[in-house]
């Protein structure tokens, strides 16, 4: 763990910080144990639920429920952050303005050489 070097957008995951790993009072040991044995319970509940075979009724999952509506109403939860905004313009605003820069210089160029005469045309139709 000596050579972790933290990332600039991102912060340190919490099992590699000493200070939350190592240096645990005994109330937050026990707190994460319980949360620990909660979840545990829920799911040896959705475990029996699930292989239950004389199962009748569709069995409902919260957190898949929840997944799946936030799946289907994407721009109801979208919050504007910078990166999503920089994003947007990365992919959304730039290619539009780089192509009409090639564009228009490329027809620019070939209007010159046009003018002047220098435009070597490879397929004539009326020739």
């Amino acid at each position: 763990m000596a050579d972790y070097r933290e990332a600039p957008l991102a912060t340190r995951p919490k099992t590699l910080d000493p200070n939350e790993y190592f240096n645990l009072s005994p109330e937050q040991r026990r707190a994460e144990e319980a949360r620990g044995a909660v979840r545990a319970n829920l799911k040896r509940q959705y475990q029996l639920q699930l292989n239950n075979p004389h199962r009748k009724e569709l069995i409902e999952d919260p957190a898949l429920t929840r997944w799946v509506y936030a799946r289907a109403n994407p721009y109801a939860h979208f919050r504007p952050t910078n990166k999503t905004s920089l994003l947007g313009a990365m992919f959304g605003v730039v290619p539009l303005f780089a192509l009409y820069y090639i564009f228009k210089t490329d027809r620019d160029r070939k209007e010159e050489q046009i003018k002047a005469g220098t435009l070597e045309r490879k397929f004539s139709l009326s020739s």
